[in-house]
């Protein structure tokens, strides 16, 4: 997706294998942080931040779920930036210590995720009495535009974000942009939609309920937690085509 493409007031950074998505109008305006990458960027997200909202800290940052590579670098983020932390409720056992995620599995496949499966850490943290649930009427805190949708599967309570206005899709990991089996990679630069990947995905089924959701909001543009940005015909006939198919069991292995 040519960034001349993005809606100006979007945008994103790569933090080795996972994107954040920063949300705000202008330098020194309001902004809210979606998700928080893997571990060891807090610097560098925080160092973007600045170039783009003139030092000024988020209003909140919000995760589309807690897996690692959502949420490794908030406790860096959060001794800079002492500011609420929102996810879905289901998620919020993951987030205060109080259960671990399943030990990712996979079911065949000896390539590239038979390496990183085994690596994969699946430890919740405990953000105590920072992380709060999303409101339950679809609001999403510092952003009155949009509206959270439950997109489950991939993790019990994982989220995605959408805005009508525009038909912009913050996905998470319901959907991807990149084949699974590169999403944990430095590789990853084909822009087509994909599923989740399977090993690190608790319920199939309602993955594939959920990329049923999401395609069913036509989104004009898409931002995924792994991959490219996407938009226009490139998004609405790989979108179309996927959502079509439904989720093929099997689809994450290599």
């Amino acid at each position: 997706m040519n960034r001349e493409a993005m809606p100006i007031h979007i945008d994103y950074m790569r933090t080795a294998a996972s994107n954040v998505i920063l949300i705000g109008e202008s330098a020194g305006a309001d902004w809210i942080l979606i998700d928080a990458g893997m571990p060891g960027f807090a610097a560098a997200i925080a160092g973007k931040a600045a170039e783009l909202f003139a030092g000024r800290a988020p209003l909140a940052i919000v995760l589309t779920h807690g897996h690692f590579d959502h949420v490794g670098s908030l406790p860096g983020l959060l001794r800079r930036w002492d500011v609420p932390v929102y996810a879905h409720k289901h998620e919020l056992p993951f987030l205060t210590g109080k259960a671990d995620y399943p030990a990712s599995v996979l079911v065949g496949g000896s390539g590239l995720l038979s390496r990183i499966v085994p690596r994969h850490p699946h430890k919740g943290i405990d953000l105590g009495e920072q992380v709060l649930a999303l409101p339950p009427d679809g609001s999403v805190p510092g952003l009155p535009e949009w509206r959270w949708i439950a997109t489950p599967g991939h993790s019990k309570g994982h989220v995605s974000l959408f805005r009508e206005d525009d038909r912009t899709l913050i996905a998470g990991d319901a959907i991807l942009s990149v084949k699974p089996e590169a999403a944990f990679t430095v590789l990853a630069r084909e822009e087509e939609v994909h599923g989740p990947p399977e090993p690190f995905t608790d319920d199939w089924n309602r993955a594939g309920e959920s990329v049923q959701k999401l395609a069913r909001l036509k989104p004009e543009a898409l931002f995924c937690g792994h991959g490219l940005p996407m938009a226009g015909v490139a998004l609405r006939d790989s979108l179309e085509r996927f959502a079509a198919n439904g989720l093929p069991c099997g689809s994450s292995s290599d």
